[in-house]
């Protein structure tokens, strides 16, 4: 008979804030990678005289790393432990990270990005799984909220340092910040980990490697490729598509096969897990999606600088810090499906000002709105986390972790790729380049590689004015799709929790609740 394990104390401990600070760490380096190196694509054209497609796949490369490889850390987890495997992860980020920043070509760019996206996709899943058990299921939305802090800053954080360090140090700065913060990560690692304890008596599901990592991969080659094809009908992007969703609906149907596939759906039949990974699923898509185009607004409508869209950002970011610890706290004593519905109306709120955006929207309006948006979202992520791992026993922690990050990483790319498609198709009729704004200089430029541009857009009175408010237009049509996705959101969390969850007690041989406070 399951009972519910004694409620653990309010309060984290310093031995549960010192694992969470490693945790934190190697947060930093993953998350704010991906949105550092987003603002370096400009400079990778330059520099390697390569196309936007092209060194775009350094994006893509790492994406499909991170696909490959998260399906494999639940088993590897529990065979070789965490400790171990957490820092293999965080010494080929960061030796991926130096070897990036050596890159003479772009080829060899790309291929260091995957060596590096091998490393950072074990660090996610990886740091909740090691949270999780530290905490107990008690103080699990409390100690989520710490590692929520990177997740939510990064889109932020990352424009404003990777501006920076490229305007006063180069490109190659972006990949070497990792290198100090890597050693440091590493030696606080060793010190503040307890010792592995692996379980290595799980078989290794190789059928299952063999279907669902390929699988991921192939689909999300095939969505990266969507906003450069245009269509759905270009071979590079459905035939990759259906080939990938074909061996992922077979690694679902033989999922359930095997003791120990290597991604276990069974843990679906938790009510909890099933509604919380669908909400996560519909909010990741809007979030990834829509957040990756508040920047790209600032950039090309209103010709700002890659620092000062950066900064522009920031007021989401703070939103974020407010409510994270507050709503962290309240997901361990009152049920999220109470709290995570008011957050995402705050989103849609702040999200419903960028669906009227103009040339010259007033810059108070747009920060406001998004203070608003990082109030709903510190609210919103980490809380449906929470409940989602809340009453795993221990010892599916790690399996739920990775569940998590792939439908994560599925919905990401998918949102992404959504957004750019519909921007792209709004945009047909426009002279833009990808990353040049719409001003004398961009027109220039865009006349140089297209004749008809300089036609199309002669250089006459209102002209610029026409053609930045036909931008700014798109960009509204774009994010009114990302607003009726937040609102979609609403619906699955109207499924989440509203009664306090009971937590299970360990199983025969596994550790307590709150394993690291044990004398």
């Amino acid at each position: 008979m399951t009972t519910q394990t004694p409620a653990a104390p309010d309060k984290l401990d310093a031995a549960v804030l010192k694992i969470a600070g490693v945790v934190v760490l190697g947060a930093i380096m993953s998350i704010l990678d991906v949105t550092v190196v987003s603002v370096a694509l400009p400079t990778f054209q330059t520099v390697f005289e390569a196309s936007y497609a092209r060194v775009a796949w350094t994006m893509t490369g790492y994406t499909l790393a991170l696909a490959t490889v998260i399906p494999l850390t639940g088993w590897a987890a529990d065979r070789f432990g965490t400790k171990r495997l957490y820092m293999a992860a965080l010494l080929l980020f960061t030796l991926g990270s130096v070897l990036c920043a050596t890159a003479d070509s772009i080829g060899q760019l790309i291929a260091y990005r995957v060596l590096q996206g091998l490393g950072g996709g074990m660090l996610m899943p990886l740091g909740m799984t090691i949270m999780t058990r530290a905490a107990g299921p008690q103080r699990i939305g409390r100690l989520m909220a710490v590692l929520g802090i990177p997740m939510l800053l990064g889109p932020i954080g990352g424009p404003i340092l990777g501006g920076w360090l490229i305007d006063i140090a180069g490109w190659q700065w972006i990949f070497l910040i990792n290198l100090p913060i890597g050693i440091i990560a590493l030696a606080y690692a060793q010190w503040a980990l307890a010792k592995d304890k692996p379980e290595p008596s799980e078989s290794f599901d190789v059928v299952g490697m063999l279907m669902l990592s390929p699988g991921l991969a192939l689909f999300l080659y095939g969505v990266s490729s969507l906003p450069e094809a245009g269509s759905f009908t270009e071979t590079k992007v459905w035939l990759p598509m259906l080939t990938g969703a074909a061996l992922v609906v077979g690694f679902v149907l033989y999922s359930f096969k095997p003791r120990h596939p290597l991604l276990d759906l069974r843990l679906l039949r938790d009510r909890n897990l099933a509604v919380a990974t669908v909400t996560l699923a519909v909010f990741t898509v809007a979030f990834m999606g829509a957040g990756l185009l508040f920047p790209s607004y600032f950039l090309q409508v209103r010709g700002e600088s890659t620092l000062h869209a950066g900064l522009l950002m920031a007021p989401q970011g703070l939103g974020a810090m407010i409510t994270m610890p507050i709503a962290g706290t309240l997901a361990d004593r009152i049920p999220v499906g109470r709290t995570v519905p008011f957050a995402l109306l705050l989103i849609a709120a702040g999200f419903f000002t960028f669906t009227q955006v103009g040339t010259d929207t007033s810059y108070l309006l747009l920060c406001g709105s998004l203070f608003v948006m990082g109030l709903g979202m510190g609210g919103t992520m980490m809380p449906v986390m929470t409940s989602a791992l809340r009453t795993l026993t221990h010892h599916e922690v790690a399996r739920g972790s990775t569940l998590l990050n792939i439908l994560q990483q599925i919905a990401g790319s998918v949102g992404s790729a959504l957004m750019s498609v519909i921007l792209t198709s709004e945009l047909n009729d426009s002279p833009l380049v990808p990353g040049t704004p719409l001003t004398e200089a961009g027109l220039a430029i865009a006349a140089e590689q297209n004749p008809a541009v300089a036609q199309q857009f002669p250089a006459e009175p209102g002209t610029i004015e026409r053609g930045l408010q036909f931008v700014a237009d798109s960009f509204g049509t774009t994010f009114w799709v990302g607003f009726v996705i937040v609102l979609a959101t609403l619906i699955p969390a109207y499924f989440l929790p509203r009664r306090r969850q009971a937590t299970p007690a360990p199983a025969e041989g596994e550790p307590a609740a709150v394993p690291v406070i044990m004398h």
